[in-house]
């Protein structure tokens, strides 16, 4: 599910009349000794990550003066939150508390219906308080047309213990809660703690609101870039990632980076793969072999070999791996062959400096195999290939191996093409084919036109490929981007073909992380 920031969340509340405290968002110990004088009060300086029990980690710290709330956020910025550095803190005027207590509205897939949890003990662990003080916690199923009655929101908190002011206080911030649930489609939309203040006032002190992933479109206002729950904010691989996935609905791409740095003496190893359940034990066997992953990656539900070239090139432009390991179910329906050339034009591009091991179960597995291997022999860099009768354990073992006899070649980069003497051109549904007469009309074996799986190809009367469908039809996905035009154009052809897929950012991304 897609997060939101607890600033972003906390906007949403006050926006629908939920009192939350004054506050600001800072990047540097500078700022938010700024940020603090501003507010002229006492501050409580708080990371934003996407962490739970921040408090026992150092991520929310109390300061009484600016300067002290600098020193805090410095703290607080060099602290690494589930393995990803904290970007930005939120300094808030602290509040003076009478009382804390919880409130969520969740999506209850059972019952098919949002429910409204409160709780009189606020705090973390509202599972732990559940269990062990059930008489402080009661629940209201809500009518998702309807809504939340505001005498049914107070006769819940009566259940709890709470009345009076209080009561009536809290009650009415959770029929706003409900609204503002409603409203944005969230799937949970959590106030913990909701406190009642030394003044009389509802007060939501912190919030956790996710967004279902298929609803965000329709809310641009949220300014939800990345419609995932990623467990931390999402990393700048992984933004470029989403906009590689986001607007291609075939297949799937899903990338998650587990780690944005390598730590010394760890063996780290970027991770494609392909089906949930094949890639956990994927995974299970890279550990047992005395790797560690860098990220998770799925490409399954037949992407096309552009969409698996571009999850390559992301996952390789994370610094400091030292293998690419690629292993899915073991009995996949997709075409693995797509894959297969996918990954050849990746590891040509970029060009591949880590010793690889892939394993490509499913249909064509055994042409899949012969284009990985055969392809990519002029790397100078070893590049092993499975079926599904290998076992990944046995796949991860023959990586461990390569890894530790990998001596890496000198090489330099040689992404891309010159500039074609005699250009043919056409779209795709995501970027370019270019065809160079000037080669193709010395080429004997016209791969590409053998090789093209869609059948748009033909030979002019000159010799040289052409399109057979007009360049419309082209663009609009009759060229399914199975890369056989470049891919087997370089390998059995005379390399006139080329195939342009952009990624946005990740050149910039490179360059700033002195990958260029």
């Amino acid at each position: 599910m897609a997060r939101l920031t607890e600033f972003q969340g906390k906007q949403l509340l006050r926006s629908a009349g939920i009192a939350v405290p004054r506050g600001e968002l800072a990047c540097s110990a500078a700022d938010a000794a700024a940020a603090a004088g501003r507010l002229g009060t006492g501050v409580v300086v708080k990371a934003q990550a996407w962490t739970t029990s921040r408090k026992a980690q150092g991520l929310v710290r109390f300061a009484d003066a600016a300067v002290a709330a600098g020193e805090a956020a410095a703290a607080i910025l060099a602290v690494r939150a589930g393995g990803f550095p904290v970007a930005e803190v939120l300094v808030e005027e602290r509040v003076a508390v009478a009382s804390e207590r919880y409130a969520g509205i969740i999506i209850d897939d059972r019952r098919r219906r949002p429910v409204l949890l409160v709780s009189a003990r606020g705090g973390s662990g509202i599972e732990e308080t559940a269990r062990e003080h059930p008489e402080s916690v009661a629940e209201l199923p809500l009518d998702a047309v309807e809504g939340l009655p505001r005498h049914a929101a107070r006769e819940l908190w009566r259940r709890v213990g709470v009345h009076g002011e209080e009561q009536r206080h809290l009650a009415e911030a959770c029929v706003r809660l409900a609204a503002v649930a409603r409203a944005v489609e969230a799937r949970a939309a959590e106030v913990n703690p909701l406190v009642f203040t030394l003044d009389g006032r509802a007060v939501a002190l912190d919030c956790r609101i996710t967004v279902d992933d298929a609803a965000v479109f329709r809310h641009p206002e949220l300014g939800i870039d990345v419609a995932r729950e990623l467990g931390h904010l999402p990393t700048p691989l992984e933004r470029i990632a989403w906009e590689v996935e986001k607007d291609d609905y075939r297949g799937t791409f899903y990338f998650l980076q587990m780690r944005d740095a390598v730590e010394r003496g760890e063996r780290v190893v970027a991770f494609h793969g392909a089906g949930g359940g094949g890639s956990m034990m994927g995974m299970d066997a890279l550990a047992r072999h005395g790797f560690a992953v860098a990220n998770f990656c799925d490409t399954s539900g037949n992407p096309p070999a552009s969409k698996v070239y571009r999850a390559a090139r992301i996952l390789l432009s994370q610094p400091g791996v030292d293998g690419y390991f690629g292993t899915g179910s073991g009995v996949a329906s997709q075409e693995q062959f797509h894959s297969a050339r996918g990954l050849v034009k990746a590891f040509l591009e970029e060009p591949l400096a880590v010793p690889a091991v892939v394993r490509l179960g499913g249909n064509g597995e055994e042409k899949a195999i012969e284009i990985l291997t055969g392809y990519t022999k002029a790397l100078g860099v070893p590049v092993e290939c499975y079926g599904k009768d290998t076992p990944v354990d046995a796949c991860a073992a023959r990586l461990a191996a390569l890894v530790a006899a990998f001596t890496p070649p000198p090489q330099a980069p040689h992404r891309g093409r010159g500039p074609a003497e005699r250009p043919y051109t056409f779209a795709t549904p995501t970027g370019e084919v270019t065809y160079d007469h000037a080669v193709c009309a010395r080429c004997r074996s016209k791969a590409c036109v053998a090789a093209c799986v869609p059948q748009i190809l033909a030979l002019s009367e000159e010799g040289v490929p052409i399109l057979k469908v007009t360049r419309e039809d082209a663009a609009r996905g009759r060229c399914t981007e199975c890369l056989a035009c470049e891919v087997d154009c370089r390998a059995l052809g005379a390399g006139g073909g080329y195939v342009a897929l952009e990624i946005a950012g990740l050149d910039e991304y490179r360059r700033a992380r002195g990958l260029e």
